[in-house]
């Protein structure tokens, strides 16, 4: 069997700094495209170490330790927290666009008959490792990022009503700007179905809708408490009727309860 080992050594830096490049994005970690390349170089380089004789412990700690050296040349090293994240997901990068990558062997590189595969003689890893790879890891990139920055505008609530809490789950809308004309407390957007039983004698407060002015039932409260930000007073509560149409969210903040001055 040939093995061409410019070629070998070709593939083997593609793909790890498309990995690199990708971790890269994804951790935001700002770091200048020489530092990848180098390490997408030490990458290429370690796969002909692999033509060593080792048995399956020693290669496993090998690969690990090549893969730590290649995010130390990229990233450098700040504490083991730092290396670590990079590490991971590194690792999950990996396996991501490996898995797409044998899907895609399987499915054209080889013929089914019954329960039976057998390879048919087209083999696609280079020619998907070039072109579709960088495709497969911008859309993963993508997707993790707006994963990342939905998820990053989430909180936990307790509200407290007539000493009764309620456990919700926030979401910040920045484009919020919802607040009583006349006290200037922002208001705390929830589905009426939530607290029902409380609203008794609301608080209208009007509000601009795109056909007009509207007024919305609102509701005061004994205080408000954001993992992570703190307890916050003065706060109203507006009762919708529509059910919120976010994932997993039970109530609508905005930014002037997460700064808290705003009385």
């Amino acid at each position: 069997m040939k093995v061409y080992i410019d070629v070998l050594f070709f593939l083997n830096f593609a793909f790890d700094f498309l990995l690199l490049l990708s971790v890269s994005f994804l951790l935001r970690r700002g770091v200048k495209l020489r530092r990848l390349v180098l390490g997408g170089i030490v990458g290429g380089v370690s796969i002909f170490l692999l033509f060593l004789p080792m048995n399956s412990f020693t290669l496993f700690f090998f690969k690990l330790g090549m893969s730590l050296i290649m995010l130390l040349v990229s990233f450098g090293y700040r504490d083991i927290r730092y290396t670590g994240k990079n590490l991971l997901f590194l690792y999950m990068t990996s396996i991501v666009l490996g898995g797409i990558l044998y899907f895609l062997n399987v499915t054209f590189s080889y013929k089914q008959e019954g329960l039976v595969f057998y390879h048919n003689g087209l083999s696609i890893n280079m020619i998907v490792l070039i072109i579709f790879s960088p495709l497969i890891l911008y859309i993963y990139i993508r997707q993790g990022i707006a994963l990342k920055n939905q998820y990053a505008h989430y909180y936990q609530v307790k509200l407290s009503i007539d000493h009764r809490t309620y456990e919700l789950r926030g979401f910040l809308d920045t484009g919020n700007r919802l607040k009583d004309p006349y006290t200037g407390k922002p208001i705390l957007l929830i589905h009426s179905r939530k607290l029902e039983r409380h609203l008794k004698n609301p608080i209208l407060v009007p509000y601009q809708t795109a056909s007009g002015f509207a007024m919305l039932p609102c509701m005061k409260i004994d205080h408000l408490e954001i993992k992570g930000i703190g307890i916050r007073k003065h706060v109203l509560v507006g009762i919708l009727k529509d059910k919120i149409a976010i994932d997993g969210v039970d109530c609508i903040l905005q930014e002037k309860i997460l700064e808290g001055n705003y009385v």
